[in-house]
């Protein structure tokens, strides 16, 4: 079991720097004051205002630090992020990580004419398309799995989440690992599918 975990981390991209410094434990008070730099953007306790900016409270310590890390690196290019973290630490980062993980997401609400065709793809996904479920992987609720390093979706803004899928689709942006999993779902999907599942996540809660 360790050796399929330790594959599928590795496969996904999860095995970055981020988890080189896994030793390194984030303190949530300390993690409270340095998010000031992160609350223009995504809310002082994670919820973020506008859709194009992703919420970040509730999500998993892993996957914070892996996309911080990731854009600090090079793997992951966010324009507003850009030089906001260069004077961080390791630790600034797992501080920062474990503040954003320890807040409750606020859950919006699906289009009732989304809801349907959206929940039927996350629990199934689409065999026509061989599109996989996203319950695989963020689970029934949209909690993601922790140890593995799989996003929280519940309650994520739709707005961000269409234009995630759509750059996962593109290829611009590319840091779901070697298996490639996030751009092979996407490249399955139409925009019609995509928005669908978005609304469905941005209403999905427990």
């Amino acid at each position: 079991m360790n050796k399929l975990f330790k594959g599928l981390v590795v496969a996904l991209g999860l095995s970055s720097s981020a988890f080189v410094s896994a030793e390194v434990v984030g303190d949530v008070q300390a993690g409270k004051d340095k998010s000031a730099v992160c609350a223009a953007c995504h809310g002082a306790d994670g919820n973020s205002a506008a859709g194009n900016f992703p919420k970040l409270a509730g999500q998993g310590e892993r996957y914070l630090l892996k996309q911080m890390y990731d854009q600090k690196e090079g793997r992951r290019v966010i324009v507003e992020m850009t030089g906001l973290l260069d004077g961080f630490s390791d630790q600034d980062m797992a501080d920062v990580a474990a503040y954003f993980a320890a807040q409750t997401t606020t859950v919006g609400q699906a289009d009732p004419e989304l809801v349907e065709e959206g929940r039927a793809l996350y629990r199934a996904g689409n065999p026509a398309t061989k599109m996989a479920a996203c319950i695989a992987c963020h689970g029934p609720s949209g909690k993601g799995v922790e140890a593995a390093g799989f996003p929280a979706l519940s309650g994520q803004h739709a707005d961000y989440t269409i234009a995630q899928m759509k750059k996962w689709r593109s290829g611009e942006r590319a840091n779901d690992g070697d298996a490639r999993v996030m751009r092979s779902i996407a490249a399955r999907m139409n925009d019609r599918e995509i928005e669908a599942v978005a609304s469905y996540i941005s209403g999905l809660s427990e």
